[in-house]
């Protein structure tokens, strides 16, 4: 069975976060990381060269396929925000009033974090953050 390409890596995330050539983008990155930091009440560290997650859980799909995954995080990328690990049993209600928004298979895409609602993002990223640590 394959490795996983994207696993924690000891690069940091300030700098990572720094160096996002979209001003807007690095902008919402860095008030991401302040919101998530605040949330999970734990350290950012980088998982590959471009996502910031928070967290490790182990799951294990019925194929046998296994390995380890950050509960949340984020990334900048160029087309839009990536937020990872939100959709969960449970949390459809809350993903949905975060307004404008695309759901994709595990994934949350945004443009500007203007355009969706902050707190509805802090009370999903605080429930997820409660439910894995559970």
């Amino acid at each position: 069975m394959a490795e996983p390409q994207t696993k924690p890596t000891a690069e940091s995330v300030g700098a990572f976060l720094d160096a996002v050539e979209h001003p807007g983008r690095r902008e919402d990155g860095l008030a991401l990381r302040e919101l998530f930091d605040r949330v999970t009440g734990t350290d950012a560290v980088m998982w590959g060269p471009s996502i910031v997650g928070y967290g490790l859980e182990h799951y294990r799909y019925a194929s046998g396929r296994e390995g380890d995954w950050m509960v949340v995080g984020f990334s900048p990328r160029k087309a839009s925000m990536s937020l990872y690990g939100l959709q969960r049993p449970g949390t459809e209600d809350v993903v949905a009033a975060l307004g404008k928004v695309r759901l994709g298979a595990g994934c949350v895409y945004t443009g500007r974090l203007s355009s969706i609602d902050l707190d509805a993002l802090e009370e999903l990223i605080g429930a997820v953050w409660r439910e894995a640590s559970a």
